[in-house]
Formats: C-alpha cells, sequence, structure tokens
C-alpha cells in the first residue's frame, strides 16, 4: 500500500526524532543487523526478541535463609508464618498464624537482623551518611555490562589475596578495555563453601585492593565493583570500603556462581528492595549471557504459568523456614 509524501516525510520524522532520544538503541539494532525502519517507537522491543529472549540467564545471588552466614555482631535473623495483627471475625483471631488449610493463603514473617545479609548491594550510606541510601539509587542501575576478572588461582597459592591493577591489566590484554559504566564481579571462588557458617569468621579471605578500587572508578568509571566475601578486604580499617563509601560508590557483597558466567560480553541485570533510608539492599543479580553460552536459562513456555510442584511448601520448624 502506497503512502503519501506528508505521511511518509511524518514517517521519516518520527524515527529521526526516536534516533536522536535512543542512539544506544539504534546503534545496537544496526550491530544486530536490524533495518533502520525497526528504529522506531518499539526498537527496545526488537532488542529484546532480538538478543534478550534468546539469551542465557544465570542467577548470581545467594538464596537467603535464617542460617546463612553473617557477621556475628549482627546476630541471626529469623522467618515466621505471618500472623493476624487484629481480631478478625470468622477469619482468624490476633495472634493466629494463616494457614493454607483455614485462611486459604499463607504469608511470612521476617525478622531480619540486618540488611547487610547475603548477597547485597551496598550503598555508600552505609558508611557515609552525607551520601545516597539504598532509594536514593538512580533506576540507571537496572541493566549493565558485566565484566568478570578471576583471581582464582592467585587465591589457591594465597587465600587472603586481592585484586591488583596488573590482574585488571591481564584481563584487559585479553578482553579489550572494560567498558565505562560497566559492573565488575570479582571471582574468587571463595562462595563455593556456601553457606558454611565459618564463612563469616574468616580473617582472611579473597578481597579487592584499594588501588585495584581507584584504578576502576576513577580510570575506567565503572558503576560499581562487586566480590563474592562479606567485606571489601581484609584489612583492619577496611581501607577498601571507607574509600568507596566516602566518595559516593556502591558495591556488591556475596555475589555467587561467577564461575558460570564470561568474562567478558554478558550483561547484568541488578534488583534490590526500596526500603527509605536504607544503608544496605538485599539485591539480585541476574547474568544475561549469549544464547550458546552453556550455563543458565533460558526464556520459555515454562515461566508462565510456572510449573506445579508435587511437594506443596511446608513450615519446618527445624529449618525456621517453609520448604519442600
Amino acid at each position: 500500500m502506497s503512502r503519501s509524501p506528508s505521511n511518509a516525510l511524518a514517517r521519516g520524522t518520527r524515527h529521526r526524532t526516536l534516533a536522536s532520544r535512543l542512539p544506544w538503541a539504534v546503534m545496537w539494532l544496526a550491530l544486530l543487523g536490524v533495518p533502520a525502519r525497526a528504529a522506531d517507537d518499539t526498537a527496545l522491543w526488537t532488542v529484546y526478541e532480538t538478543a534478550l529472549k534468546r539469551a542465557k540467564y544465570v542467577d548470581l545471588t545467594h538464596t537467603i535463609t535464617p542460617a546463612i552466614p553473617v557477621w556475628a555482631g549482627f546476630g541471626p535473623s529469623t522467618f515466621a508464618r505471618a500472623q493476624a495483627g487484629a481480631d478478625l471475625p470468622d477469619f482468624a483471631k490476633r495472634g493466629e498464624a494463616f494457614t493454607f488449610e483455614k485462611n486459604g493463603f499463607e504469608a511470612t514473617q521476617y525478622r531480619l537482623a540486618t540488611d547487610q545479609l547475603g548477597t547485597q548491594l551496598d550503598p555508600p550510606a552505609h558508611w557515609a551518611p552525607e551520601y545516597p541510601a539504598i532509594d536514593e539509587l538512580p533506576p540507571t542501575y537496572a541493566v549493565r555490562p558485566l565484566v568478570v576478572i578471576s583471581i582464582v588461582d592467585a587465591v589457591r597459592a594465597d587465600p587472603n589475596y586481592a585484586l591488583q591493577v596488573a590482574d585488571i591489566a591481564r584481563w584487559e590484554a585479553a578482553h579489550g578495555r572494560i567498558p565505562e559504566g560497566a559492573v565488575v564481579f570479582v571471582r574468587s571462588d571463595w562462595s563455593k563453601r556456601w553457606p558454611d557458617p565459618a564463612l563469616a569468621t574468616l580473617k582472611q579471605f579473597p578481597g579487592v585492593s584499594l588501588a585495584a578500587l581507584k584504578f576502576l572508578h576513577l580510570e575506567r568509571k565503572i558503576l560499581f565493583h562487586g566480590h563474592e566475601p562479606l567485606d571489601t578486604d581484609s584489612t583492619p580499617t577496611l581501607e577498601g570500603e571507607h574509600w568507596l563509601m566516602h566518595n559516593g560508590y556502591a558495591q556488591a557483597e556475596g555475589v555467587a556462581h561467577l564461575d558460570q558466567v564470561p568474562e567478558a560480553g554478558a550483561l547484568v541485570a541488578i534488583g534490590y528492595p526500596k526500603f527509605g533510608g536504607g544503608t544496605g539492599g538485599y539485591a539480585r543479580y541476574v547474568a544475561i549471557c549469549p544464547p550458546d553460552w552453556p550455563h543458565g536459562v533460558a526464556i520459555g513456555p515454562a515461566d508462565a504459568p510456572l510449573p506445579r510442584s508435587d511437594t506443596p511448601l511446608r513450615f519446618d520448624p527445624a529449618a525456621g523456614m517453609r520448604i519442600r
């Protein structure tokens, strides 16, 4: 069907306007071989269909349970069945737990001793109250290029080894310059012992040196870095974390499964609850990997509706949580 010159002009103007608003999306589409005419208001949907829908997804997050390792100063956390906070005629009495059998649903009461629990996103307000809290981080943290730098070999020889600038240089020699705005995760395989409670008591563990942190932020201008242990380094003053927080940088802690993602070429999706004034965040990191990557899962029909289990959830008092 032919279009009038005026309609064609209007369509071209619309494309140019969107291209000026989303030049990165248009560039990405071009790299994927998508015709320029697709660079319209559904450009991001096209990116999803041509790239993200075919990708492999790897969860880099520990499951939060009452028994996971945590600094002794914070103490333990507990899970319980949520209870009625008031008398509800013909439904529940105050203090009575909601159950599937009686009420048709269940809910959970979480008594979390700290927001520094499990896989985390530390906002700078964790140490520096003049900088943003977790709810003040911008939504632009949602998706970033993911860089994974391994120090596994060095850690085998020295459990207290910390990432050095030389390790970053070796990564760049193999993969090219770290993209500005990327997230850099440091693989040490420390998390393979998770959830051994002894991990929280170690005085020596893989870290990230202050020199490496300064190089990544000041020279490569990354968004933030992440590591598998629950602290940035084992120095007496936690010098790396102190520098990060007091200069307005966030960091990830307690990251997992970095052996299942490529060192270069993946993206990371970042999610965390938005607690008002929160000085830490229970975070979820998901690596988005190439379609032919051997690890992870792909988008498919099992995503919705979700599959039914033959073993219903039940609250186990011994575990202190619901299990199957």
